[in-house]
């Protein structure tokens, strides 16, 4: 069996092991070593990359308590071995953060962690229970103050007559020898997973989103470097958004919503000269003709435009578009059933389209002058 050199020592990102077994899948090359640092996907956390030899190592997984190191070429022999550290280290920022994060949050609300995955970016956690906004807040200032503090993170494997003193977490019973992870006044967990040795070196841990899910919540964070990216992403975007306003950073959301508020303002003064404008168009609309064209692509013109004719007419038609792009069209009725009306139009002008007795809309494929020869 393979020696787990991360579980006493998840700082080992360079070493020398034998080669044990290496066999095609089809696609690449499944490597088995005496000994690794490269943890296995599991727990939420991801498989660890690097290189074996000459192979580049694309992700690690357990199979059968097997530890399959997944490679893009073959290897034999005595290998020089090198982890991505930068990718683990990210790793064991992330799930030391979580593990202080989900500790608080026992502790202030009793809910258990019940899911958890490490994505590319970021953290999500699902708790049995809900969590006021109120409540998160305590907990990510606890979770962030315990990480200013450089507490010790602690790796203990207890006989099974001492387990039975320890109040931990654990997601699933634990058959064998039970791993736990202790964050001095933080947390206490079984787990498998690689972490940090001090909390300090977690950096920040952010809550992002929190969200209702099953019977609970899925939180999201962004923990460690992830975070400083996180905020250096929503910083430059703020800052294009305060010049672009000419507002100061922290006056943003009161400039966005004043603009908000004038934008309303010009589309309703907008809607009230473009009503002005229909009705106008509508003016010298007779039984004769009973259409008119607009010149926008808007369907909600369109229905606009024939609601009004409506009032001066039995079966009123409008049609918002151009040539190049075909027409919308809506016919509407205060009296008539139009069902039959709107299937005759669709079959003269390549149509498509239905609705209510009162409302039909719909598109044609059809010309200004095609559509004006159907009426003729």
């Amino acid at each position: 069996m393979t020696e787990r050199i991360y579980d006493n020592n998840a700082y080992i990102s360079e070493f020398k092991a034998e080669i044990i077994s290496c066999v095609s899948n089809g696609k690449n090359f499944e490597v088995q070593l005496n000994k690794t640092a490269f943890f296995p996907e599991g727990g939420g956390q991801p498989g660890d990359k690097g290189k074996i030899g000459n192979a580049s190592v694309l992700d690690t997984i357990e199979r059968g308590g097997e530890i399959i190191h997944i490679c893009d070429s073959e290897v034999n022999g005595e290998v020089n071995c090198e982890l991505n550290w930068n990718l683990r280290f990210s790793n064991m920022q992330q799930h030391s953060g979580e593990h202080i994060f989900s500790g608080f949050t026992h502790k202030l609300t009793g809910f258990d962690n019940v899911g958890f995955h490490m994505g590319e970016n970021e953290v999500t956690i699902d708790f049995n229970g809900y969590i006021s906004p109120e409540t998160l807040a305590e907990i990510e200032r606890l979770t962030n103050i315990a990480i200013c503090e450089n507490r010790k993170i602690n790796i203990i494997y207890p006989t099974r007559d001492e387990l039975k003193n320890y109040n931990y977490r654990s997601k699933k019973e634990i058959e064998g020898q039970v791993r736990l992870v202790e964050i001095e006044g933080a947390d206490l967990c079984a787990c498998c997973g690689t972490h940090v040795k001090l909390t300090g070196e977690v950096g920040l841990v952010k809550v992002i989103s929190s969200m209702n899910y099953k019977q609970g919540v899925r939180i999201t964070l962004r923990i460690g470097y992830k975070a400083l990216e996180d905020y250096n992403e929503k910083n430059k975007s703020v800052l294009a958004i305060s010049n672009s306003l000419k507002a100061k950073a922290n006056e943003v959301y009161e400039a966005v919503e004043k603009l908000k508020d004038k934008l309303n303002e010009t589309h309703n003064e907008l809607n009230s000269i473009k009503k002005e404008l229909f009705i106008a168009k509508c003016e010298n609309v007779d039984e004769a003709k009973p259409y008119v064209f607009y010149s926008s692509s808007s369907a909600d013109d369109a229905r606009t435009l024939a609601d009004i004719l409506a009032d001066k007419l039995k079966i009123a038609y409008a049609f918002s578009g151009d040539d190049s792009n075909g027409y919308k069209y809506a016919i509407v009725s205060r009296t008539e059933d139009l069902r039959e009306t709107g299937k005759a139009l669709n079959a003269a002008l390549n149509g498509r389209g239905g609705g209510k007795p009162e409302c039909i809309m719909g598109t044609v494929n059809a010309t200004k002058s095609e559509i004006e020869k159907y009426f003729e």
